[in-house]
């Protein structure tokens, strides 16, 4: 009876809900709003999925392959050309061999955007922490070397805290101030860490090299700290760099400057990065001014080859037209490339630092309900 009891309060359950259903679908106002609230519904369900899974302490974040395709990374542009770039930069040397001379010479070209050398150089405010010198010193050395006529955006200070003392907040004070900052000199990193105990070790290295990386990349700027070498020679040249190899490890790269005499006017400048190929330069230091002047270079610099697709982007955004928008497969026919429109997207993706570094173009794209869209754009 129990059973029989059941089954019919089943039917009639079932039944109502047929009956529901069938006047619905009967109903035309059944529209698109049906599929976007299961479409909201859905998003929601995976969205708390997501949640759950965060809220794991034992969670990893991960991106797949297609994700990483599938999004645009914000460019970071050389500041020197196959040089210098954004990040944490150890330049080290020993004690007087002309190391702060040369920062001086890098600083005044990225202020003014003037070559240095064989390498284009990219205009922006410098700030250099002189931190061993005072201003009389720096006043007679700038006179020196690049005479009378002084550059606006080239700031210098040689007093700031140290790192436990709120250096970071000083700097990122400074980046408020002056928003089009791209490099900031430490000269040197001793004086900013003296406060931070006596121990040294590879963890204390690599500790105190990846909080300074931390604020570069977040705020997009290079810091250059310069550093001493030990006496001792080594087989590789870079683990002459006084300290544990924890500062080279965090590090975004490393310049090393040196001489096969002290009395010398010769020098060369290794250089080695994540971002960059190694390389060799061989220096002349002038009298006259005391600036370092290129004389050669060991390696030769390996150039991207031409990318046609790229290049065409370019000649499709003239100077009448400076924008363009429309989908992946628009594109594609204009540019006359004989790819999928996803593929297309992923090309783009990838290039987008490319297409803005080479030719000023800057490449967004657009996901709405009704498809996805390219945006071109050329900066002037």
């Amino acid at each position: 009876m129990n059973e029989q009891k059941e089954m019919t309060v089943l039917n009639i359950s079932v039944g109502a809900d047929a009956e529901r259903s069938s006047n619905i679908s009967t109903n035309n106002s059944i529209t698109d709003d049906g599929e976007d609230f299961n479409s909201a519904r859905k998003n929601f369900i995976e969205m708390n999925r997501e949640l759950r899974y965060i809220s794991d302490p034992y969670y990893i974040r991960t991106v797949s392959m297609s994700e990483l395709y599938d999004t645009v990374y914000q460019s970071k542009p050389p500041l020197i050309d196959s040089l210098l770039y954004p990040g944490v930069y150890l330049f080290a040397g020993a004690p007087k061999i002309g190391k702060s001379f040369l920062m001086a010479q890098l600083a005044y070209h990225i202020s003014t955007g003037a070559q240095l050398w064989d390498y284009p150089v990219h205009k922006s405010t410098v700030l250099y922490l002189a931190l061993e010198d005072d201003y009389r010193r720096l006043q007679g050395r700038l006179y020196r070397m690049f005479g009378a006529e002084s550059v606006e955006n080239l700031f210098f200070s040689v007093s700031v805290n140290s790192l436990s003392g709120g250096l970071n907040q000083q700097l990122k004070g400074f980046i408020t101030r002056n928003p089009d900052t791209r490099l900031i000199i430490i000269d040197t990193l001793q004086k900013i860490r003296e406060a931070e105990g006596e121990k040294y070790s590879y963890a204390n290295d690599y500790q105190i090299i990846s909080s300074l990386k931390e604020f570069a990349d977040n705020n997009g700027v290079c810091l250059l700290l310069v550093h001493h070498t030990r006496k001792q020679q080594a087989e590789d040249k870079f683990d002459m760099i006084s300290g544990t190899n924890g500062l080279l490890g965090a590090a975004d790269g490393a310049f090393l400057l040196q001489k096969e005499k002290r009395t010398s006017n010769t020098a060369t400048l290794e250089i080695s990065g994540r971002d960059q190929q190694d390389q060799k330069l061989y220096l002349v230091r002038n009298q006259e001014k005391l600036i370092w002047e290129f004389e050669r270079s060991e390696t030769e610099l390996w150039k991207e080859p031409p990318d046609l697709m790229l290049e065409k982007i370019s000649q499709l955004l003239d100077n009448e037209q400076s924008e363009w928008s429309g989908s992946a497969s628009e594109l594609a026919v204009l540019v006359s490339e004989d790819l999928q429109p996803n593929i297309l997207t992923r090309k783009l993706n990838v290039k987008a630092g490319r297409l803005m570094n080479e030719y000023g173009i800057e490449y967004t794209a657009r996901h709405t309900r009704n498809g996805s869209y390219i945006c071109l754009k050329r900066k002037m």
